[in-house]
């Protein structure tokens, strides 16, 4: 290239595009355009682009893209990316469009045949150097890493990690330049590169820290001891070839393809005019919007429409005078949303206090209104009193549409204070969970993701760990900055997410119908909390500390010694030096294992492993119920109120924490007794209605096979009727160990189990698993389709969906190393059950609410714990709950088979079952 001018100094960014179509193609949900065909990567990589304009100043750029054909390492080395699969075929659709977008957003494109993007970015990074400028490369390709100096620089927008020669040493154990002999000895499986075999990235940094480079380590290679210095010693021919593949080019000839970077390179405008024509051809209403608002500002009058996302400039406000709140409050009330966020003392939200709250009604207009900061430079602020008497109507207004990130804890929050939140529209939070269940849901990722805007974080204005200081005592005029950024975001969060959900039926019910009403319903059950025995668990405590002295003691004996119980290092040595126990399975270091797994295997056959896992059982149920319970009563209520995370699980499910309520064990009786101690107050009953084989009846649903059908229709027990088709005998001369047999079968295959998980768990051979297998699809041939349908579907799609139109979403299913990718398929055939058995759970929770309220009873939900609800009923009212809970529980879907709920009643929740 030849010399340029002026260059000292200035910033050349390259964005790997090949590392990144990829990433945005999987890291998306599967969008459609108005055509009908897929968006995702190219929303993905509009975005990625976009952000990197706002955030690095660069004088100088080139999206980079490895061109169709074979390139100089194929010539090298056949098998080089031998093993990689095709482009799947959505993504092929959209590389074209990708291009058009990376030109019209004014990116120079560099795409150069014979020539990997990696080279291609490294020889210009090179050159780069060579003339004073400093280089960003946005990749996620850890090769890169060795282009790293100190002018190269790595950013990764995907994980917001900055990777410089201290960041590279960091992460991988070694500096840039060594990260060529590093990826030669671990090999790279995706470009079909084998490095010495079983040898990972912990074993290639100890050579090259002890040895000090590749052929330091080839010329000791006799000195390397064990199976991987036999490993390294037959690797020896091809580690030359190894390092050649992996080594970028850095001075490829790039004559042609770039003449200078002054004329080449240099960052360019967005062509407004082809963007309008790209945003509206994909549907990118968003986009669009602010193309059309762009040109309006040049051409007054041609719309005035408002601009949904705002860049640069930020209008916050911090009310402190009753002039201000006046103001604020006729926007709000006038306003066709609003967005709204508290701040508070505590993340707990039924012992939290309001510090201020926050406003927004229009993108980049914010307001905070601050109520209890405290502090020696603590202005004066409005009383709290009069401000919520004035807010309250407001707030309590079901005209007045409402707007927030999570507002389940402003709800819950505000509750405290007298005020009954009502006109909740929208929540951000669950918009994005409805979207993308398997992302991450917080503010500062969805902002960085959906508007590439980096957001103030808590730490920022209020310190981290033992500095960190309440909110009460941050500045007002930082505290306003954060909590009215937040207000704003949120607003913008909307604009770019719901139109998203909208157009899609299924989507729009699972958010509309399910997850917002779910969220009100929620906020009630934690309020209601749960009565607990705090006594009965102090006693149950004391008899399980007793208990677990003795098994120590036992334990001992069995040992010959005393030892660390919850040592796995010490259990290795107790077990395989000193008792000789096989060794089942080896931890990745390489160790033998001593998980739960491999104890309850060997506690088939020896003393000291069951003794063991009786231990860690009653240990972890004493740390986590009998010891804690107690402790979380809150002394207002005087009852235990869990948080219920809804946008957690990738199925649906709800989470309970602080206490999780869901994982205490029932199969042990000491679990059971735990249960005893959630209790009625006087005169009243717990009532527990339970789904029935809940996704056995969903599989039956969807399947559609014929014989699962016929059997739930005719009310027969489902394993037995399964045993009977599976062993070719009656249902009366089904035996128990058959029946048994049976059930593993039902919910092994639901769960996506093979014949050598049904094998492990049946205690037979393989080839006996595969054979009742075989007998169970040639039995249920609608099954056996339906699982090979949806694995098709969700590897074509990246999701599966449930009955009522949640998408499941399975990044792996076309990616990841071959273990992750089998889980993904053993997934995509449950979660469509386990998805909708979700879906019903808290169809039923909305019905039941909805009938509590409007018969204007006593009787409260209290918990939810999986496919069943737990209810607090006075005795006068126990007849009508119990007769009309399972009448609502079955009657919130229509599926091909009838739903059935059980229903108990006791004094305690394990009387009730």
């Amino acid at each position: 290239m030849p010399e340029e001018r002026n260059l000292e100094g200035k910033t050349l960014l390259l964005v790997d595009g090949s590392s990144y179509l990829y990433r945005a193609y999987h890291a998306m949900p599967d969008l459609r355009g108005p055509d009908g065909e897929p968006t995702g990567a190219l929303y993905g990589m509009i975005n990625m682009l976009r952000r990197m304009r706002k955030e690095v100043t660069a004088e100088y750029s080139a999206c980079v893209f490895d061109a169709k054909g074979k390139t100089f390492r194929d010539d090298w080395y056949p098998e080089y990316k031998a093993h990689r699969p095709p482009m799947p075929e959505p993504l092929t659709k959209q590389i074209e469009p990708i291009h058009v977008a990376v030109r019209a957003l004014g990116w120079p494109l560099l795409m150069i045949d014979g020539v990997e993007a990696d080279d291609v970015i490294g020889t210009l990074a090179r050159e780069a150097e060579r003339h004073g400028m400093n280089v960003i490369v946005s990749t996620g390709d850890k090769d890169l890493a060795q282009l790293v100096t100190n002018h190269v620089t790595l950013v990764n927008t995907m994980t917001n990690e900055t990777l410089d020669r201290d960041g590279v040493i960091a992460r991988f154990g070694v500096p840039p330049e060594r990260i060529v002999d590093y990826l030669s000895l671990v090999g790279d499986t995706v470009d079909n590169v084998p490095g010495v075999e079983k040898c990972g990235p912990k074993t290639a940094v100890k050579w090259l820290t002890q040895y000090g480079t590749l052929d330091d380590i080839v010329a000791h290679a006799d000195e390397i001891k064990g199976a991987v210095g036999d490993n390294l010693r037959r690797a020896l021919d091809f580690l030359p070839m190894a390092r050649k593949l992996v080594t970028v080019e850095t001075a490829c000839d790039l004559n042609g393809h770039v003449a200078s970077f002054e004329h080449t390179l240099v960052t360019r405008p967005e062509a407004r005019e082809e963007l309008r024509d790209l945003f509206m051809r994909h549907g990118f209403k968003t986009w669009l919007r602010e193309v059309e608002m762009a040109a309006a500002v040049e051409e007054p009058g041609s719309t005035d429409e408002p601009a949904p996302l705002v860049d640069g400039e930020r209008n916050y406000e911090t009310i402190l005078t009753w002039e201000q709140f006046d103001v604020w409050l006729a926007k709000i009330d006038a306003a066709e949303i609003t967005a709204f966020d508290t701040e508070t003392t505590s993340l707990d939200a039924m012992t939290a206090k309001l510090v201020g709250m926050s406003f927004s009604v229009e993108p980049g207009h914010a307001a905070y209104l601050p109520l209890t900061h405290r502090g020696p430079d603590a202005p004066e602020q409005l009383p709290l009193d009069e401000v919520l008497a004035k807010l309250k109507p407001w707030f309590e207004s079901a005209d007045k549409k409402k707007l927030g990130q999570h507002l389940k804890y402003d709800e819950q929050v505000l509750a405290s204070y007298g005020i009954e939140m009502n006109g909740v529209e929208h929540d951000t939070l669950l918009e994005s969970y409805v979207l993308e269940s398997h992302r991450t849901h917080d503010m500062d990722s969805l902002a960085l993701r959906h508007l590439g805007v980096k957001t103030i974080k808590y730490e920022e204005v209020a310190g981290k760990g033992a500095q960190q200081i309440g909110f009460d005592e941050v500045p007002v005029d930082k505290a306003s900055e954060y909590a009215a950024e937040d207000a704003d975001i949120t607003l913008q969060l909307h604009r770019a997410l719901y139109p998203q959900i909208e157009p899609e039926a299924g989507l729009n019910h699972v958010y509309r119908n399910i997850e917002m009403p779910t969220s009100r319903v929620l906020r009630k059950m934690e309020r209601n909390g749960v009565l607990i025995d705090a006594e009965k668990l102090r006693v149950q405590s004391h008899e399980i500390a007793t208990r677990l002295i003795e098994l120590e003691r036992d334990a001992y004996a069995l040992a010959g010694g005393e030892f660390n119980l919850g040592s796995p290092k010490q259990i290795g040595q107790i077990f395989f030096e000193k008792l000789q126990l096989p060794v089942v399975k080896k931890t990745p270091s390489g160790a033998p294992s001593t998980d739960e797994e491999v104890l309850q295997k060997l506690a088939e056959d020896y003393p000291l492993p069951k003794l063991l896992l009786e231990h860690r059982g009653l240990s972890k149920l004493k740390s986590t119920y009998t010891d804690k319970l107690p402790r979380m009563v809150n002394p207002l209520t005087g009852r235990v109120h869990t948080n219920y995370a809804q946008a957690v699980a990738v199925t649906g499910r709800l989470a309970s924490n602080d206490p999780n309520l869901q994982n205490i064990p029932v199969r042990t009786a000491e679990g059971r007794r735990i249960r005893e101690a959630f209790i009625a107050p006087p005169g009243h009953k717990i009532v527990s209605a339970d789904y029935s084989q809940i996704e056995l009846r969903i599989m039956a649903h969807i399947s559609g096979d014929e014989s699962l059908l016929r059997a739930f229709s005719q009310g027969e027990d489902i394993h037995r009727a399964t045993a009977a088709e599976v062993f070719g005998v009656t249902p009366l001369e089904v035996s128990s160990d058959q029946r048994r047999i049976a059930k593993v079968i039902n919910f092994g295959l639901i769960y996506g189990m093979s014949s050598f998980g049904l094998a492990s768990n049946l205690g037979i051979t393989r080839d006996a698993a595969k054979l009742y297998i075989d007998r169970y699809f040639a039995r249920y041939p609608g099954v056996a389709r339906y699982m090979d349908e949806t694995r098709a579907s969700a590897k074509a799609r990246g999701y599966v969906e449930t009955v009522f139109g949640r998408r499941l979403w399975l990044p792996e299913i076309n990616g990841g190393n071959g273990p992750r990718r089998q889980a993904a398929e053993r997934a995509a055939i449950n979660a469509p059950m386990q998805g909708t058995a979700a879906d019903l759970i808290k169809l039923s929770m909305i019905a039941v609410q909805k009938w509590l309220e409007e018969s204007h009873i006593g009787s409260k939900m209290i918990m939810q714990v999986h496919d069943e609800l737990i209810l607090e009923v006075p005795d006068s009212e126990l007849d009508l709950v119990r007769k009309r809970l399972p009448e609502l529980m079955c009657s919130v879907a229509e599926l091909k088979v009838s739903l059935v709920a059980e229903v108990g009643a006791g004094a305690n929740w394990e009387e009730a079952h």
